[in-house]
């Protein structure tokens, strides 16, 4: 009967150990995951005329497009100028 004591207050305090230890690591874990988010940067856009992705604070958004610098903008609003008919198209 001792032996069978001794096994369970052992395993009690194996038991309670490693929940102790997995809320631990559970909290580190939501920890990282805010930090991770809090430096991406938000919402992830593409650049009209390269095609690159950018978070979107850092991106220029000119006539409802997103640009990663005012160069690619000036370029791809001088493509709409030359083809003007490309942007009536509703097909």
């Amino acid at each position: 009967m001792n032996l069978l004591i001794i096994r369970l207050i052992i395993f009690a305090v194996v038991f309670f150990a490693g929940l102790k230890l997995y809320r631990m690591y559970r909290e580190w874990r939501l920890v990282q995951e805010d930090d991770i988010t809090d430096t991406e940067g938000g919402k992830m856009v593409r650049c009209s005329w390269c095609k690159v992705h950018l978070p979107e604070q850092d991106a220029l958004r000119s006539r409802g497009e997103w640009f990663c610098c005012g160069e690619h903008r000036d370029k791809y609003l001088a493509e709409l100028k030359d083809h003007p008919d490309d942007q009536d198209d509703p097909s």
